[in-house]
């Protein structure tokens, strides 16, 4: 087990390596500058030089990427050229919006996807398997924005059960409260969950069936088990493998791609930050913000790695 979690874990820390050199690559080394885009084509040699000093982007590349990862090891980051803030604030207080909104959305999808695909497995060719697939096909089609309009449309304009968009914090000093931002997050959580239900859906009712064919299976069924005790207590615990690989990434993706749903409903989070950064060209943000993306996908798959290891005893033996 620990050669196993030492492996991954080097692994890990070469991904985000990887990562970073790459995300600095893209945005500081391409023809061009910060300093060339923020300013425009007008700018001034003056102005221009003087900008460049303020970013530091009259230094070497190397020492501006030492700088960079030094800094971000160290919980220092640069300032925002258009918030004039250091983007970690940035980043942590649109995270306190993000980061619920994903996890709200993950616990949403996982209900829904589990209790589905367990059903249309035990139902096998059955209505309910047809119905389930039928209704996942429909799901996968549908783009979440596209889902979210109609969210609005019905629950917010039509029914005026919840407001149609905004955010009003978790505090009464921010002129909300726990309830009144979870209500905020309601509509954005199912529509992003819905999508990706439908595809966790199909993955739980392959894998069920795939281990309900194994001998083991057969054998348990002829020891007296019935088909839901043989289901509960063998098939779903050596199913869970690729779910939880589709699990990991769906998780990921609701932190990285959040961006539209976020305009829609004009909750201030990640999404719509690194949006509006790109808006106002701040690429200090869009440059600290998109290497947040790439950990946070890169820790989510080092976790589902361990989380393998706990369900299969034979990766920790391999």
């Amino acid at each position: 087990m620990g050669v196993f979690l030492l492996k991954r874990f080097a692994t890990f820390l070469a991904t985000l390596a990887v990562a970073s050199v790459l995300v600095f690559a893209v945005l500081e080394l391409l023809p061009g500058n910060a300093a060339e885009v923020i300013l425009g084509d007008t700018a001034t040699p003056e102005s221009l030089a003087a900008l460049q000093a303020k970013l530091g982007l009259d230094r070497p590349p190397l020492q501006r990427y030492t700088d960079w990862v030094g800094g971000l090891l160290q919980g220092r980051t640069a300032q925002s050229i258009s918030y004039d803030t250091p983007t970690a604030e940035l980043i942590a207080e649109r995270m306190r919006v993000t980061l619920p909104l994903a996890v709200l959305s993950m616990a949403l999808t996982v209900v829904l996807a589990l209790a589905l695909g367990i059903y249309a497995a035990s139902r096998h060719n059955g209505l309910g398997d047809v119905g389930v697939m039928a209704a996942s096909q429909v799901g996968i089609a549908i783009p979440n924005f596209w889902f979210a309009i109609l969210l609005i449309l019905l629950f917010a304009v039509k029914l005026q059960w919840v407001s149609a968009g905004g955010f009003p914090g978790w505090t009464e000093d921010d002129g909300g409260g726990l309830w009144e931002g979870l209500q905020a997050l309601i509509l954005p959580s199912i529509a992003l969950a819905l999508v990706q239900a439908a595809i966790l859906a199909r993955v739980t009712r392959s894998a069920v069936l795939e281990v309900m064919r194994e001998d083991f299976v057969r054998t348990a069924r002829a020891k007296g088990l019935t088909r839901r005790q043989a289901l509960w207590r063998h098939v779903l615990r050596n199913a869970m493998i690729p779910v939880l690989t589709v699990m990991g990434l769906q998780f990921a993706n609701l932190i990285t791609g959040t961006i539209v749903v976020e305009n829609v409903f004009v909750l201030p989070g990640v999404g719509r930050l690194i949006f509006q950064a790109i808006s106002n060209r701040d690429l200090v943000v869009v440059r600290d913000v998109v290497m947040l993306l790439a950990a946070v996908v890169v820790v989510v798959n080092f976790v589902v790695d361990v989380l393998y290891a706990l369900i299969d005893p034979r990766l920790r033996g391999s």
